[in-house]
């Protein structure tokens, strides 16, 4: 007997069908699975032969082979499981064969036939809308995840006899529901509030109109100085995540078994600790590239921490995101592309001792120490970055008294109005933030918007401080943000003060020296 169940794998961030053939014949008594499966699969033969006989179904003494098609994917993960249980169950005649081509299948078994949850859901929920099948049978854990695709339906089943008594009709199972406008307002919502920062105004300002262009931000201060305080705020006064960035987000996390819930509707932090590795960082594997950290941050934020501590080849793996907003990754059987579309936020002390410049604490640290502590940080990699600020040790005062300051809510409203401004000016190119802006489109929408003082300022800010083309051109993007928080489409002498500020310290961190 020959039968057939369609299932899907996971490539890069998308999905691919897969259709699970299986053929039992007369023979000596044989399991065989083919079309490139990886260990976990091959050892689902195991798991589905006790599932059926624990269960109380029957399973053939005779020969099974199963070809999974397209033959050339390589197979991984564990979600072969039930598509693979139930098409043997055609085969045997305990299920109709036209009822299960109607389904895309996914689930794992346990050994008595228990259906347990897997990773990469949603992709193949969207690959099996866009091949027009009209419902999915999975893990009830699964189906809120699988329910966000629109015109499919989720059937949650959580044991293989369910499977089958639906399939045979002896059993109904409604589809999940999930009311995406209700989840996002019951479900959005941080930890962390600007207004809990003590002090630091400044670098509370600066994180501001990062968030409003999505420009990249160094902090730089002694330790204890609140630099990690402010760079976990930062996802809280970023604009609320659409939709669509939410199911961009939710792919990924749920393809590498991070999803704690069925939809992201906050956006992403991670903090990878300074021993990561490059594959941690950008993402890798052995058959199929997974994603790394800057694809778990896309759409929000990644925030290095202890900069100079991290390798170098792991630091200097981020230029080309940075500048592309994805990440290529090649292997023998593929090459993908992630989106790595994040805001880097990094953090430093001034010397290796944490306390260069403090009048508190005396340093420690001798010239060549610091000078070899700042060098661990390459000039390519700080071309990256649009504002650098200090977070000063907090005073006595500062200490002792309450927090001050708005919170993130109103931040983050003037930061979402600043964004839809950057929206409408941009809508007919593929960037959406100033800091995405090119040469072309700073001398579209910069230099013509500089009033005569700004220019004047910008010329003197040049000639004193010895500005390069790159971090000339970044001082008018930065600018440019400024001038968006304002509502002003022109740009003024105070708009180019303040950015010129935020870029006067760089000079000083690439030569390893004065502390800011």
């Amino acid at each position: 007997m020959f039968s057939k169940a369609i299932s899907g794998a996971v490539v890069g961030i998308d999905a691919e069908l897969v259709e699970v053939q299986c053929d039992i014949a007369l023979g000596l008594p044989n399991f065989t699975i083919v079309g490139l499966p990886q260990k976990e699969v091959q050892e689902s033969r195991e798991r589905i032969r006790s599932a059926l006989k624990n269960a109380g179904f029957e399973f053939p003494a005779k020969r099974i082979t199963v070809n999974l098609a397209p033959a050339d994917l390589p197979k991984e993960g564990v979600g072969l499981d039930l598509p693979l249980a139930l098409a043997i169950a055609v085969a045997t005649e305990q299920v109709p064969s036209e009822r299960l081509s109607q389904f895309l299948v996914l689930g794992e078994l346990s050994l008595d036939g228990e259906v347990r949850p897997v990773k990469g859901v949603l992709p193949i929920a969207l690959a099996a809308r866009k091949a027009g099948l009209g419902g999915m049978l999975l893990p009830a854990q699964n189906a809120p995840e699988a329910a966000l695709v629109s015109g499919l339906n989720a059937y949650p089943v959580a044991h293989v006899s369910e499977a089958i008594a639906f399939l045979n009709g002896d059993r109904e199972i409604a589809p999940v529901t999930v009311d995406i406008e209700s989840y996002f307002q019951e479900h959005t919502f941080y930890d962390g509030d600007l207004k809990d920062i003590k002090g630091q105004e400044q670098a509370k300002r600066a994180l501001e109109v990062a968030a409003a262009g999505g420009h990249n931000l160094l902090l730089m201060g002694p330790p204890g100085s609140g630099k990690s305080m402010l760079a976990k705020r930062l996802p809280t006064i970023l604009p609320t995540l659409s939709f669509e960035e939410a199911l961009e987000v939710t792919k990924i996390y749920s393809i590498v078994g991070l999803l704690d819930r069925p939809l992201m509707t906050t956006r992403p932090f991670r903090a990878p600790h300074h021993t990561i590795s490059y594959a941690g960082m950008v993402g890798g594997g052995h058959h199929i590239p997974r994603p790394g950290e800057i694809s778990l941050a896309h759409h929000g934020v990644l925030f290095l921490d202890e900069l100079p501590e991290f390798e170098r080849d792991v630091l200097e793996t981020l230029r080309q995101p940075l500048e592309e907003r994805q990440i290529t990754l090649s292997r023998v059987a593929a090459a993908l592309t992630f989106p790595a579309n994040f805001m880097l936020i990094a953090a430093m002390n001034p010397c290796p001792c944490g306390h260069r410049g403090d009048a508190k604490k005396p340093c420690r640290c001798s010239p060549l120490e610091i000078q070899r502590y700042r060098k661990r940080i390459s000039g390519p990699f700080l071309d990256r970055i649009d504002i650098f600020v200090e977070v000063p040790r907090l005073t006595r005062e500062e200490l002792m008294g309450r927090p001050s300051g708005e919170d993130s809510a109103t931040i983050r409203a003037r930061v979402a109005r600043a964004r839809q401004r950057q929206h409408e000016r941009f809508h007919q190119q593929k960037i959406f933030t100033n800091a995405q802006m090119g040469i072309r489109e700073i001398r579209s929408h910069c230099l013509p918007a500089l009033e005569p003082t700004a220019q004047q300022l910008l010329e003197r800010a040049i000639e004193h401080l010895h500005l390069s083309a790159r971090a000339y051109h970044r001082v008018l993007k930065v600018a440019r943000t400024i001038a968006d928080l304002e509502a002003s489409e022109a740009i003024r002498a105070a708009h180019i003060a303040e950015a010129v500020q935020y870029r006067s310290s760089e000079e000083s961190i690439l030569e390893g020296g004065i502390a800011l």
